[in-house]
Parts: C-alpha cells; sequence; structure tokens
C-alpha cells in the first residue's frame, strides 16, 4: 500500500496551479454580478428586464457551450480561454455608464458567451493537466477551487451592491476577471486535434450514448437544484428567514464535499460505482425539502440533495473524460456544462409551470419522482 501511494503521480502541478488563477477570476466574474444585474434593472423601472437578463444570460452560455470546441479547435486552448474572460468581464463596464434595458441584455448576452467559453476551454485544459489515473480527485479539487469563490460572491455582490452602490459591483467584476488574464500565458501550450471537428466533437458526442447517459443523469439532479434555489425562498416564506438561507448555503456546501469525497472514492473503484446513490440522494433528499414546514427536513433535505448532487458531479465528468480519445476533452466539456445549465433552467421552468396549479410541496415531491427514471440510465454506466 506505501509503494502504490509512493508511485502515484503527483496531483498539484506547477500549471495546474496557473490554472486554478482563472478558475477563480471567472467563478468570481460569473457569479459577483449574478444576482446584482436583476436588481440593477428592476430598479431602472423595469420588472421584464429583469428576468430577460438572467434568461439572456443562460440562453447565450448554453448556445455558446455547445460551439466552443470548434473556436478551441482553430485558436487553440490559450487563446480560447483569453478570448471568453475578456468578454465575460469587460462588456460588464457598461453598466456602470447605462441602464438602458437591451444595453442590460446585451451585456448579459456577451458575458454568457465569455463564460461559456472559459468554462469549456478551461475546462478541457484542467482535464489535461490532472493524472489521469486521479481524475475524479482533481476534478473535486478543480471544483472546490471555483465552487467556494462562487458560493461566496454571489450573496458578496448582493450585499456590496445595497451598502456601495452598484458601480463598485461592476467594476470588481471586470477587474477580477481581466487579472486572471495574466495567468494564460503560463499555462502549457495545447493545440486541440483535427479530431475534435471530426468523429469526437459536439455532434458526434450528443450522437454517443456513452456520453448522453451520464450528461442526462446529471442534467436530472441539476433540475431539482434548480428547483430549490429559485422557490425554495417563495416556498418557506412562513417559515423565520434563515430556514431558506440556511438550505441555500447547505446545498453547495454538501455538493462541494461529497465532491472530494467522490473523486477520490472514484478513483480507487471506479466512477460508474457513484451514480446509484448519486440518483438515491439526489431523489431523496429534494422529497425531504417537500416538508417546507418542518425546517429540519428542508436542511437535511438540501444536504441531502448536495450530497448526491456532487457525487453526480464528479462522477459524470470523469466517466465522459474516460470515453473519449486525447482531442475529445473541450466536446465532453461543453456537452457537460451544457447539461448542467439546461437541468437547472428546465427544473426552474417546469417548476414554475406546475405550482400555480399543485402548490410547492407537490411541485417538490414531483421534482423528486422526475428523478427516479435515472436509475435506468445508470445501471448500463457501471464501468467508464
Amino acid at each position: 500500500m506505501t509503494a502504490d501511494l509512493q508511485i502515484r503521480p503527483r496531483l498539484v502541478s506547477r500549471a495546474l496551479l496557473i490554472r486554478f488563477v482563472s478558475i477563480f477570476g471567472s467563478s468570481i466574474g460569473f457569479y459577483l454580478p449574478l444576482s446584482v444585474v436583476p436588481l440593477f434593472a428592476k430598479q431602472t423601472g423595469s420588472d421584464s428586464g429583469a428576468g430577460l437578463a438572467t434568461v439572456a444570460l443562460l440562453l447565450a452560455t448554453v448556445a455558446a457551450e455547445l460551439v466552443t470546441p470548434r473556436l478551441v479547435t482553430r485558436v487553440g486552448y490559450r487563446w480560447a480561454l483569453a478570448t471568453g474572460l475578456v468578454l465575460l468581464g469587460a462588456p460588464t463596464l457598461l453598466l456602470t455608464v447605462s441602464s438602458n434595458v437591451w444595453v442590460i441584455i446585451g451585456v448579459s448576452i456577451i458575458r454568457g458567451i465569455g463564460f461559456a467559453i472559459a468554462v469549456v476551454a478551461g475546462g478541457a485544459v484542467t482535464a489535461l493537466l490532472i493524472p489521469a489515473d486521479r481524475r475524479g480527485e482533481g476534478l473535486a479539487l478543480v471544483g472546490i477551487v471555483g465552487g467556494i469563490p462562487g458560493l461566496l460572491a454571489l450573496p458578496a455582490g448582493v450585499w456590496a451592491a445595497a451598502h456601495w452602490g452598484f458601480t463598485p459591483v461592476f467594476v470588481a467584476t471586470t477587474v477580477a476577471t481581466l487579472l486572471a488574464l495574466l495567468s494564460v500565458p503560463g499555462l502549457p501550450r495545447y493545440d486541440a486535434t483535427p479530431k475534435e471537428d471530426g468523429g469526437h466533437g459536439v455532434l458526434a458526442g450528443l450522437r454517443n450514448p456513452v456520453l448522453t447517459r451520464p450528461a442526462t443523469v446529471f442534467a436530472v439532479s441539476a433540475a431539482a437544484v434548480g428547483v430549490l434555489v429559485t422557490f425554495l425562498p417563495l416556498a418557506a416564506s412562513d417559515q423565520p428567514a434563515w430556514v431558506a438561507a440556511s438550505a441555500l448555503l447547505a446545498q453547495p456546501a454538501a455538493a462541494t464535499a461529497a465532491r472530494w469525497v467522490a473523486g477520490r472514492v472514484g478513483d480507487r473503484h471506479g466512477p460508474g460505482l457513484l451514480l446509484v446513490p448519486g440518483v438515491v440522494l439526489s431523489a431523496v433528499g429534494m422529497a425531504a425539502i417537500a416538508f417546507t414546514g418542518t425546517p429540519s427536513l428542508v436542511i437535511g433535505g438540501a444536504v441531502v440533495l448536495g450530497a448526491g448532487f456532487g457525487a453526480l458531479q464528479n462522477a459524470t465528468l470523469t466517466l465522459m473524460y474516460a470515453r473519449v480519445p486525447a482531442g475529445g476533452e473541450s466536446a465532453v466539456s461543453a456537452i457537460w456544462n451544457a447539461a448542467y445549465d439546461l437541468g437547472m433552467a428546465a427544473g426552474a421552468l417546469g417548476a414554475g409551470l406546475l405550482i400555480g396549479s399543485v402548490g410547492y410541496p407537490v411541485t417538490f415531491v414531483l421534482a423528486a419522482v422526475v428523478i427516479v427514471p435515472a436509475l435506468a440510465l445508470v445501471r448500463r454506466d457501471r464501468r467508464p
């Protein structure tokens, strides 16, 4: 056992540490103004603009994620990552001089494109920097590096806007994102292979069940998270304010911890082993949240949902990377990130259509029920 540990490849290299800088910058750049921009639009008198800004950001992100591998093939990982950081950060400065609703929507679209390019190109680079037999653990570490800044930046943006105004938030977003550009030249120079536009590109990946099955399983769990973050504050409005706040903090915290555990377990026993527990925990957690009048069940359910979601985050992405040859990393990154965003959007949209007729508890139960059929998919993915 000691000999095995000694010959394991080093997980954190100098190149990966450099990559952490752009992960941190893109996370701050995305999450710091995420809840502030709708508030900014609403302050201008446009309630519809507040919603449109978020929808525009999401749709632009998904669309760009699916075409980013072609950009990577043409310009390489480093130039693509740099382009994404610029598009994510620089347009935010426009909001310091204009509050026109169409400017806000336009900035959101450009930022969504930038974020998509940054996470897809950057995610592909990250996969190349992590030793293959420690990929699960490495991706878990990357999730922590990106997740904690996002977790803190989201409420920090709202707090800063309330105390100092919108302009400091927008300026800080731009500065933090563009400063991350300084790290890009320090990354190894990888050239995307022609395979990415051929048999291992996004379109081919979307036709390949060994990739779409894990992506679909992850999307179903992401849909439950979309329901939670969108509607729990409303569903628990008759409870003390700390109930919803605690649940919304507990879910991502549990997910972050679960990603780390899943990475270590997956590297030793195979990531496919984690799919069934991840699906079951997601469904059970979402069902517990349906008891909106019982704070312990709401918060406990959020913890369980977060654990299942975190396990699936790590296991599905690790499986997908293991199933493509060299050159297919950006296609996997694109498909997985699109599944994440579309799943959350579908969950929020579907729940929004149901709540008016069946109420919050039943909607949450239905969100849990929808997760269960994913067990039929994971039975075929026990192995990489």
